[in-house]
């Protein structure tokens, strides 16, 4: 799915956490938004996502103009997201939040655990293996680590079948195992996914992304492949500089 604003702006009183960003996502592209805190890069996140309304400009999702979509609107244009903070049933077992987002796609019942149908439990199985989870299949979630959280949060958005996936931070607070195990399932995912990735974790997105746009006080600063960003010397200025 191409993803694409123009003259996207937000205003939270009289500061411009965005103002008039453009940016095109190409169908398949792995994109990165970096900057430093404050930048708008949730911001922006949120307004494609819906959870935003901008004060001026427009968010395309493929051919469609969903500027005044809702969230679940999007989300069934095939738009897909993570959080910063968690948004995991914590009293459920991991099995169960994976076979409640199994079931919000093929729309089917609402029941936990185990399942009857086959087809769901044998793709919980397969999504646990995927995201190096197995192991923790019975556990409650709240009883997880922050990183086994983080990465039970990436396998659902990918459950969902997204044909774009909008991801907030994935790496943050990982261990380097499992900041290696999400970054390998990330580029593995295929080209039919668009990622846009904001990450503070300069070393993956130089590892994954194909593209970077770079935010600083609400303005895209520069566009484009990591080498002409890395030598870039406004972003050097704004952000590279200082990590």
């Amino acid at each position: 799915m191409e993803l694409a604003v123009s003259g996207l702006t937000v205003r939270f009183g009289a500061v411009a956490a965005l103002d008039r960003v453009d940016l095109e996502v190409a169908s398949g592209e792995r994109r990165a938004l970096i900057g430093p805190n404050g930048a708008g890069k949730t911001t922006l996140l949120n307004v494609i996502a819906g959870e935003l309304r901008p004060a001026a400009g427009s968010v395309r999702l493929g051919t469609r103009d969903a500027t005044s979509l809702p969230p679940w609107r999007r989300a069934r244009l095939g738009l897909g997201r993570t959080f910063q903070r968690s948004t995991l049933f914590g009293q459920l077992t991991v099995a169960e939040n994976v076979a409640l987002a199994v079931r919000a796609r093929i729309r089917s019942s609402w029941r936990f655990w185990p399942a009857r149908e086959p087809s769901v439990r044998d793709e919980v199985a397969l999504r646990l293996e995927a995201a190096g989870l197995p192991h923790l299949a019975g556990r409650r979630v709240a009883t997880l680590g922050h990183g086994e959280q983080r990465i039970l949060e990436l396998e659902l958005a990918l459950t969902a079948a997204p044909s774009a996936l909008l991801l907030d931070e994935p790496m943050a607070g990982l261990s380097g195992e499992e900041r290696q195990a999400a970054l390998n399932r990330l580029l593995a995912l295929p080209r039919e996914v668009t990622l846009v990735i904001v990450e503070h974790d300069l070393d993956a997105v130089f590892a994954l992304a194909e593209r970077i746009s770079v935010l600083d006080h609400g303005v895209k600063i520069a566009d484009g492949h990591p080498a002409a960003i890395r030598a870039d010397p406004r972003v050097q200025e704004a952000y590279l500089g200082a990590v």
